[in-house]
């Protein structure tokens, strides 16, 4: 009879474990990192109670819970909580539960807070993944014919190679005609993308944060015309776990993020957008507001890189597509006020070209050299283009096949040192250099 019982007592706890399962539908994500707090985000199948638990890695028995949260169709079933029991320089794993029942995955479920280092010790080694371009396939929706997107294991090499974090460059998903003219099309698409198997055990474990490019905020080349421009801002919102958002208070996604010692200034070159035909007045890609903020933030920043985001290339010479040499006027203007503000320290780095390149400029000896990192494509399809008529380029980093980016910053606070890796599919090294923050200064 003990052992009937017994067995009902684990076919019951079998059952609710699977049901727990069956009620997530992506995630957990892990979003922002601070010194005192962590975002966690889950989405769910359906209404649910979500909560997290979570405990220092060198001290289980301490647990701290999140509040709880009860997700709504509304807002895509999506709940975003904040871990704000966390001390500086921890690492922690976590529990997710859903209507009170703990949710089981066969990979880490960790985060980490940020290191306080000011006033003690050098900064730390910081390891970030970049990329650009998912597109995740469903046929029904997809135009006919070959698959689009492929080599979603990418995914899994981004994971092994542990970064700290991974900054999405815009085309983070693609929206379909289908998609992009109500706000259940988007939302849709950003749960189907959000749902890729491959894609499970890097949000976990990998802080992320975000900037967008046309396909993840409306058509292909939408601009500030798009009719559905706020309801791109909040469904981008809702799926991403930045700090901050719309800093200029224009109603875009412009924000910033800081991670040890580095700066990370997220440009929207979506919401303001002139459109790429319309040649009557003045032509914007990120606006005269976006831009004045950048620079004053620029100029307040103390770090050894400044890394700017940007969804479309920066330093291309040639003007092509929807690059920033399409708007000479605005580019002229930004690149001239970091120099006029003696400005140290910057890199580009952007996507949308559905290849990889890296472009360095620099106008005479007075000045350091610009760079402009392109990262892309990440699982949609991509191309050998050479950027003939870009002047800026180095043509040993020009890469047509799937790949992202590992940037590392390490050395002591005065001599800190940037070194970027681009990695195929399979996470082989297909190049690699070394970038002193010292090489970006002013005489």
């Amino acid at each position: 009879m003990k052992k009937k019982f017994l067995l009902v007592a684990i076919l019951l706890l079998t059952n609710s474990v699977i049901f727990a399962q069956d009620l997530v539908q992506s995630g957990p994500m892990v979003g922002y990192s601070t010194m005192r707090e962590v975002l966690l985000w889950v989405q769910t199948t359906k209404t649910a109670e979500v909560y997290f638990e979570y405990f220092e890695k060198e001290n289980p028995n301490q647990r701290f819970k999140t509040e709880k949260y009860t997700t709504q169709m509304k807002y895509g079933f999506v709940a975003k909580l904040v871990a704000n029991k966390v001390l500086p320089g921890k690492k922690y794993s976590y529990r997710l539960f859903v209507d009170g029942k703990e949710v089981q995955r066969d990979y880490p479920m960790e985060f980490q807070s940020q290191t306080l280092w000011q006033w003690r010790t050098d900064p730390p080694e910081v390891s970030f993944a970049i990329g650009s371009c998912t597109y995740v396939n469903e046929e029904r929706f997809d135009r006919p014919g070959k698959p689009y997107g492929s080599d979603f294991d990418i995914f899994k090499s981004i994971l092994k190679k542990g970064p700290d974090f991974m900054l999405w460059l815009g085309d983070n998903t693609y929206l379909r005609e289908a998609d992009w003219n109500s706000r259940t099309g988007f939302l849709h698409r950003y749960t189907h993308t959000r749902s890729l198997p491959e894609l499970q055990p890097l949000l976990a474990s990998t802080h992320h944060y975000a900037i967008w490019d046309d396909h993840d905020f409306g058509p292909n080349n939408a601009d500030s015309s798009f009719a559905l421009k706020n309801t791109a801002s909040e469904i981008f919102k809702l799926f991403w776990g930045n700090p901050t958002y719309d800093v200029i208070d224009k109603g875009g996604i412009t924000g910033y993020f800081q991670w040890a010692d580095l700066d990370f200034f997220l440009l929207d070159n979506r919401y303001y957008r002139t459109s790429n035909n319309n040649f009557t007045g003045t032509r914007e890609m990120l606006g005269k507001a976006q831009i004045d903020w950048l620079i004053n933030a620029l100029a307040s920043s103390n770090a050894p890189f400044k890394f700017i985001a940007v969804g479309g290339q920066v330093l291309n010479s040639e003007a092509m597509y929807e690059n920033y040499a399409t708007f000479p006027k605005e580019q002229k203007y930004l690149l001239n006020k970091i120099r006029e503000a003696r400005i140290e320290g910057v890199i580009f780095l952007d996507g949308d070209r559905h290849h990889t390149a890296l472009s360095r400029m620099q106008e005479s000896n007075d000045v350091y050299p610009l760079y402009d990192l392109t990262c892309s494509s990440l699982t949609a399809g991509s191309n050998n283009n050479r950027e003939k008529l870009n002047v800026y380029k180095l043509e040993e980093t020009l890469v047509g096949q799937h790949n992202f980016g590992i940037l590392t910053v390490s050395g002591p606070r005065k001599e800190r040192v940037l070194n970027i890796k681009i990695l195929d599919k399979n996470g082989n090294e297909l190049w690699t250099k070394d970038i002193k923050a010292q090489d970006l200064k002013y005489k």
